[in-house]
């Protein structure tokens, strides 16, 4: 499941500036996503783990979007099991 979150995580690359750039956030943002099962609160989260990194701003709708694809990720891999 982590890979998966990893390569979704990767793609979104909200500041458009690659997805080298965002080791540690993607790293953090899975770490969240281990211990919170709610899109609002993983959504802010990952909207604090970016921001705070690039000191940018992000719209909660783009982190929102991005959290229901990462807990769909996670729900599946706990029905897998």
């Amino acid at each position: 499941m982590n890979k998966r979150a990893v390569r979704i995580l990767k793609q979104w690359d909200p500041f458009s500036v690659g997805e080298q750039m965002y080791r540690a956030e993607i790293e953090d943002a899975v770490m969240a996503l281990q211990v919170l099962d709610d899109p609002s609160e993983l959504a802010k989260k990952i909207r604090s783990i970016y921001g705070f990194s690039f000191n940018k701003w992000i719209p909660i709708e783009k982190c929102v979007d991005i959290s229901y694809k990462l807990l769909a990720l996670k729900y599946e891999a706990k029905h897998i099991i």
